[in-house]
C-alpha cells in the first residue's frame, strides 16, 4: 500500500497547484521607487517593466547621470520584489521545503 495514496491522482493535484502558481505569478504586478518617489515603476510577474513615471522635477538635461541610476535603482528594486514575492507562492506550496531550481 503507498503511504501516499494514488500516485496519479497525486500528480494531477501537483500539476494543478502548479498551474494555479503559475497564473498567480502571471498576474503578479509590484510597484518600486527610488529617489523618494521620484521614478516609479511597475513590473509584472516575469520582471517586464510594464510603466516608468519619472517625476519632471528630476529630469535635467545637467545630470542625466542620476536620473539613469534613479531609473536602475527602481527597476532592480522592483526585479527583487518579483523574486520575493515568487518565493513567497512557492513556499506556501512547498510547505517551506527548499527545492532546487526555485
Amino acid at each position: 500500500m503507498n503511504p501516499f495514496g494514488d500516485p496519479r491522482k497525486l500528480m494531477k493535484q501537483l500539476q494543478q497547484q502548479q498551474e494555479k502558481m503559475q497564473a498567480e505569478i502571471a498576474a503578479l504586478v509590484v510597484e518600486a521607487t527610488s529617489g523618494g518617489g521620484m521614478v516609479k515603476v511597475e513590473v509584472d510577474g516575469q520582471k517586464q517593466l510594464r510603466r516608468l513615471t519619472i517625476d519632471p522635477e528630476v529630469v535635467s538635461k545637467d545630470d542625466v547621470e542620476m536620473l539613469q541610476d534613479l531609473v536602475v535603482a527602481a527597476v532592480n528594486e522592483a526585479g527583487r520584489k518579483v523574486d520575493d514575492a515568487i518565493q513567497e507562492k512557492v513556499g506556501a506550496l512547498t510547505g517551506g521545503m527548499k527545492i532546487p531550481g526555485f
